[in-house]
């Protein structure tokens, strides 16, 4: 049996369309996007814009901004061919078992794993540091934070993390929602994105006469920067590193800011669940990308004008709630804007939640339909027409990481899942062109294969820009996903 067995297309869409038994198409281009920008704004744009400044780039990050989103425009370009052509649930899984067989599927489907359902867990991570800021700081550090963190504060005192039980809540309410329908879902993220949205365009237009040109010199981390410490001493970051300063510092830079970005791809796992996915899909994908691009640039320069990018490097500062803390401290007269920031923020984030995790489950549902995974996965509420089973799984995965895992860790392992997919799909558009030019593309990928090979160029520069931690869990993750290929998905296989 090959290794690379392909799944038939043509198959593929007849299963899409399994009378009443499949997922319902109930949403239009406007939901689309709307879900594509509930995904993309929310923890990379308010705390790994922070993050990025303060661990790489400095006030650069804007340059990360438009690094990350080159290289996310051509995988956005190979995503809208797809998912147009082939408008199933599955995203890159599925168009990888078209193009390049069931193997290489399953790998993206694993790693997807870690985009989808990493990404939840990072965003509800973040949620809870937020909450606990809109609360003036009342849930213990202990409850809101993962066994593996500890801080100082300015007595002296040592506090370790047990859990992170606001995480756990926000995600069990979103699964429940999920449960209860995709139309319900799409109405409740369109109303968040409003009010998201206008938030974030509030912030950029007040904040930018705060800015402080001082803020902004030098404009990369110089080579020769310090150790930042924290109270005790211990040293918080260090520049040393190629990816940590400089050009390199910009790219390191793109490689945390990149799961910024994850939403747009997202939006293709909608695709069987789309009224009309030839005409909207591209629009939704692409129409998402652009929109959030442009807000981030400018939010990322407002930001770093405001607060200097070291304040984002201490927990105790700017790095937890870096926004509210830039408003706070450097914006007088403000304060509601704080307050306010923060409570669309939640909200912003439950969006981003409900996106990641309505994506994990169309994934898992999609291989569960061609066996890779047990049945469970693929069952719809009698009523709902909802993989319900697969969202109570999620849950309890989802919830042990956002409850016991740091929210860095967790947004670093997402980004290698997101860049991963994003590599495949690009050189999948170029494989299928040359396999079988003859299939209908109702939109077509420029200037293939140069578009392409650029995407899939740029993601892997940002993929070995991560740190060695990072790659080392990322790879150890992908051989065990190969083990469970080999001992279960490729036996119970529909194709096998």
């Amino acid at each position: 049996m090959s290794l690379f067995r392909k799944k038939d297309l043509s198959a593929m869409l007849a299963q899409a369309e399994d009378g009443g038994k499949g997922l319902k198409r109930t949403l239009g281009a406007g939901n689309l996007i709307a879900l594509g920008v509930g995904a993309i704004i929310g923890a990379g744009l308010f705390v790994r814009t922070a993050a990025a400044a303060g661990q790489a780039a400095g006030p650069a990050v804007t340059i990360s901004f438009i690094v990350a989103a080159i290289g996310c425009a051509f995988a956005g370009l190979c995503y809208a061919e797809f998912a147009a052509m082939i408008p199933i649930s599955g995203s890159a899984y599925a168009y990888s078992y078209v193009t390049m067989g069931e193997t290489v599927a399953w790998i993206i489907g694993w790693a997807l794993i870690m985009e989808y359902a990493l990404g939840a867990a990072t965003v509800s991570i973040a949620w809870s540091e937020y909450l606990n800021k809109l609360l003036g700081g009342s849930i213990p550090y202990e409850w809101s934070h993962s066994p593996f963190e500890s801080v100082t504060d300015a007595a002296g005192v040592v506090h370790h993390g047990i859990m992170n039980a606001p995480a756990l809540v926000i995600l069990l309410l979103l699964t429940l929602l999920l449960i209860k329908g995709t139309q319900e879902s799409a109405i409740v993220n369109a109303i968040i994105v409003f009010i998201k949205v206008a938030i974030v365009l509030l912030f950029i237009f007040i904040g930018w006469k705060f800015i402080n040109p001082a803020n902004h010199t030098p404009y990369l981390i110089p080579a020769d920067q310090a150790p930042v410490t924290d109270a005790s001493g211990k040293v918080i970051a260090d520049y040393s590193g190629v990816f940590k300063h400089g050009w390199g510092g910009v790219l390191g830079g793109a490689a945390i800011v990149f799961f910024a970005f994850i939403g747009f791809d997202a939006v293709s796992t909608a695709a069987q669940e789309a009224k009309n996915p030839k005409r909207d899909m591209p629009i939704g994908i692409l129409g998402s990308l652009v929109v959030c691009t442009i807000l981030y640039i400018l939010f990322g320069h407002v930001l770093t004008g405001v607060a200097n990018w070291k304040d984002f490097v201490d927990p105790l500062k700017g790095r937890e709630a870096s926004v509210a803390y830039a408003i706070s401290t450097y914006m007088t007269g403000y304060g509601w804007l704080a307050t306010a920031v923060t409570v669309a923020i939640l909200a912003g984030f439950s969006s981003v939640i409900l996106v990641m995790l309505m994506g994990q489950s169309r994934v898992f549902f999609s291989m569960a339909n061609d066996g890779l995974l047990p049945k469970v996965f693929s069952d719809l509420h009698p009523k709902y027409r909802t993989p319900y089973k697969s969202n109570w799984i999620l849950f309890v995965f989802v919830g042990a990481f956002a409850a016991f895992v740091p929210g860095s860790v967790a947004g670093d392992l997402t980004s290698f899942g997101t860049l991963f997919a994003f590599v495949l799909v690009s050189a999948g558009v170029w494989i299928l062109r040359v396999k079988s030019p003859e299939m209908e593309r109702p939109f077509k990928t420029p200037l293939v294969p140069l578009v392409p090979v650029l995407g899939a160029i740029i993601c892997l520069a940002m993929i070995f820009a991560l740190d060695a931690q990072t790659l080392k869990v990322a790879f150890a993750w992908m051989a065990l996903g190969l083990l469970v290929y080999f001992v279960y998905s490729r036996k119970h296989s529909k194709l096998n």
